[in-house]
């Protein structure tokens, strides 16, 4: 038997009560530095190294507590303390490991699935939000930022999956206002069929791009200092646009001189209530550019400001086919 005052003291007043096996007590954190496994050594192997290595300070238990760090989920704790749940038993109810339990509760920061959280908190008895507030944070935006989706350093770190779900999904409006948008057809396979079928069911297909002849490309060429020029890269999508042919529902234009500029430093990627944008960073190529993935949510938003912008540049422009 353990003396009083010493492991067994320790053990007792555990968070989950009761006496635990050696493997349980390793596990948590409970035994004393000399009984720490060696590698390969099975648990019935260990031996107290003398007499003394079975009194440990009372205090035992707090310190297995924050041993972990400073970033504890001490709202589990305190609800599996109430429920009288271990980690193991709480890994059963919820179908993980008991690792995986013991990692949430180690660190704050660390959110299970949806479907994990939820059934850990009816096996506890309380609501998921009170276990993991941060999960409902990282959701729920109701600030300024409450339409981006997603934000990528480069437009080419956003897959081109996102691109032909975007374009796909859309019903009523596919809005391309990039300078060149000549990158659409490398990425996105049959691109030309796709528009097609779109136009046929009443989507609205434009493209708006910059002036392959126009004052403001040339300069952006000599910015870029490319073998694939800005000119190039115009005529390489209307050659995709004539090969599309005459299609109702299906416009193409280029932007007035004077809104050149303005397009030329932003590209807006339109797909009914979705937007793709990209800010043009100096001397570098849209793809090295970085990428917002918006999604409008009411009037005056960063969507509605975005689209707003493109479509402005759109009525100043002159037909391109």
């Amino acid at each position: 038997m353990l003396e009083r005052g010493g492991l067994g003291d320790a053990l007792d007043g555990h968070r989950y009560g009761g006496r635990r096996s050696l493997s349980q007590q390793y596990r948590h954190g409970l035994l004393p530095s000399l009984w720490r496994r060696q590698v390969g050594t099975p648990f019935r192997t260990y031996q107290a190294h003398s007499p003394d290595s079975w009194r440990v300070p009372a205090v035992a238990s707090e310190n297995a507590q924050t041993s972990m760090g400073d970033d504890l989920n001490t709202a589990l704790r305190s609800a599996m303390s109430a429920a009288g749940l271990t980690p193991r038993q709480l890994a059963g109810r919820v179908g993980v490991t008991g690792k995986t339990v013991e990692r949430w509760l180690s660190d704050d920061d660390l959110i299970p699935h949806a479907r994990n959280r939820e059934d850990a908190a009816q096996a506890l008895g309380v609501d998921a939000t009170m276990l993991w507030p941060k999960a409902v944070r990282d959701v729920l935006k109701t600030g300024s930022d409450r339409e981006i989706v997603r934000s990528y350093p480069y437009r080419s770190a956003c897959p081109s999956s996102v691109w032909g779900e975007l374009i796909t999904s859309a019903k009523s409006e596919l809005f391309f206002a990039g300078y060149t948008n000549y990158f659409l057809w490398l990425e996105q396979p049959n691109l030309v069929e796709t528009l097609r079928r779109k136009a046929a069911a009443g989507c609205r297909v434009r493209f708006l791009m910059g002036d392959p002849a126009g004052e403001v490309t040339r300069q952006r060429e000599a910015i870029e200092d490319v073998a694939l020029t800005v000119s190039t890269r115009i005529r390489i999508t209307l050659e995709h646009l004539h090969r599309l042919g005459p299609v109702e529902g299906v416009e193409a234009r280029f932007t007035a001189p004077e809104d050149a500029m303005n397009h030329v430093s932003l590209s807006v990627f339109r797909f009914d209530h979705s937007a793709l944008v990209t800010p043009h960073l100096a001397r570098l190529v849209g793809h090295d550019s970085p990428l917002m993935h918006l999604r409008g949510a009411g009037e005056g938003g960063m969507w509605s400001r975005f689209t707003d912008h493109a479509e402005e540049l759109w009525e100043r422009a002159t037909p391109a086919l």
